[in-house]
């Protein structure tokens, strides 16, 4: 439900930004079009690599509080299991967390 609701939202914001956009779109002579079309790519890939950022910390952190969890759930169950949850519940975390990073490197290599 929480998922549907996000969705909903990221979508109207897109729309809401791009019908902005043209909304208030202006003609322009060639020379200050070409620039014009320089920096609205400028502005498209700032916000690709807002995006994407975005998305992967939400994703990193669901991902990281579901494992969390379930690795608390584990230990308060079976406490004496708590060595053999512990190493790969951090391994699990630190791989989620690379990938967060790996998005974090994309985004600034798609920056200008």
């Amino acid at each position: 439900m929480h998922f549907r609701k996000i969705v909903t939202l990221v979508t109207t914001s897109l729309v809401s930004l791009l019908i902005a956009s043209s909304a208030f779109a202006q003609e322009l002579t060639d020379g200050a079009a070409a620039a014009a079309a320089a920096e609205g790519e400028v502005g498209l890939k700032a916000l690709a690599a807002g995006l994407a950022i975005g998305l992967a910390a939400l994703g990193g952190s669901i991902g990281q509080g579901r494992a969390a969890g379930s690795a608390l759930e584990g230990i308060a169950r079976n406490p004496n299991a708590s060595g053999k949850i512990f190493t790969p519940m951090i391994l699990g975390l630190a791989l989620i967390e690379s990938l967060v990073i790996y998005a974090l490197v994309i985004a600034f290599m798609v920056k200008p």
